[in-house]
């Protein structure tokens, strides 16, 4: 015998079993939304960097293993907005191989080594990622006695790179493109793929043009080796953590905009405490004196300030590291603010 529900019963019990579902999907959102990152790093008490280590002007660590480097003030900066300390870092080199591996595995808390954001690793390597910090493109370095000119000159040339890289396969798209037949010279190690251009095993040697220029001061006579004008991709580089923590990625994203906004607001590391008594009310939303933002992210209200009191804006961070009195001595470009006519962009503190 089939007993028949009365309708008002039955739609009772498909709304108990729609606000149970919507209960459980809220909930799971709430957990893909926290994920815990955060807890843990404010629980270890320091932030696992993941850098390079070999890259002067971005990451480099010298032999008193100091580490100094635009990426290297990111991590920096994350740490003095969780800690008020900018030392509180843990840094890990990593090649480029095993770097996106080891923030999938949680050996790292935030990776920021010179890593171009691209829709493969925003999606099936399973990265999530902070503003760009630096905006690069591809380049080719060959010695100046060549006789290179242009990409083209390289037909049935060798081409040392890395492997695992953007770069290996932006110089087959562009090689194809201008129908240049050219014999790839790949290394695991990117080390080893300097090396042998300063031995002359290959007749040029591509990757970002910034990291060119940071390698060509390590190479025996600087001077006797140029950055050819072509430019082959884009390469926008920034930090990045693995991807199904809202919370942590928030955090990274508006520490890295916090260094951008406080160049664009003339807040520096010098003038800070000269805005304490400042009424405007953008100022004092961004240093956390009026409506609190940063508890939204789990921060303290003031944790932009903090990055500019131990760490700077960004365009002390640039200057530190890669403007006119450091042997790259890099233009800034594309790496202004908005309003200077770059592309450096935050959005609002409000």
């Amino acid at each position: 015998m089939i007993r028949k529900i009365p309708l008002l019963c039955a739609s009772l019990l498909v709304a108990l079993s729609l606000a149970s579902c919507s209960s459980e999907q809220s909930g799971t959102e709430n957990s893909a939304k926290t994920g815990g990152r955060l807890q843990k790093v404010l629980n270890q008490e320091k932030v696992r960097c993941g850098v390079s280590g070999e890259l002067p002007g971005f990451s480099f660590v010298d032999e008193q293993s100091n580490y100094s480097g635009l990426d290297v003030d990111i991590c920096r900066a994350i740490a003095a907005a969780l800690f008020d300390d900018p030392e509180a870092v843990e840094y890990r080199q990593l090649n480029a191989k095993e770097r996106f591996t080891a923030v999938q595995t949680g050996e790292v808390d935030v990776l920021s080594r010179n890593t171009t954001w691209t829709l493969d690793r925003d999606s099936s390597v399973g990265m999530a990622f902070a503003p760009v910090v630096f905006y690069d493109g591809q380049g080719m370095m060959v010695k100046s006695a060549s006789g290179l000119k242009t990409l083209k000159d390289f037909q049935n040339r060798t081409i040392c790179t890395q492997t695992g890289t953007t770069n290996e396969k932006n110089l087959a798209d562009q090689m194809r493109k201008l129908k240049v037949t050219y014999k790839p010279v790949v290394f695991d190690d990117i080390n080893l793929a300097y090396a042998a251009y300063a031995e002359g095993r290959c007749d040029g040697v591509t990757s970002d043009r910034s990291q060119l220029v940071s390698r060509r001061t390590a190479l025996p006579d600087p001077k006797s080796h140029i950055v050819l004008d072509d430019v082959m991709s884009k390469e926008p580089l920034a930090p990045a953590v693995a991807d199904g923590d809202a919370q942590w990625a928030d955090v990274v994203r508006w520490v890295v905009n916090a260094t951008i906004e406080a160049e664009e607001l003339g807040i520096k590391q010098g003038n800070l405490d000269s805005f304490a008594s400042n009424e405007d009310p953008v100022i004092k939303r961004f240093l956390g004196t009026e409506d609190e933002l940063g508890k939204s992210l789990g921060l303290t209200p003031d944790f932009a300030a903090r990055v500019v009191k131990h760490v700077g804006n960004y365009g002390e961070i640039y200057d530190r590291n890669l403007g006119p009195t450091t042997e790259l001595n890099l233009p800034r470009g594309q790496n202004q603010l908005w309003t200077q006519g770059g592309l450096l962009y935050s959005p609002p503190f409000r």
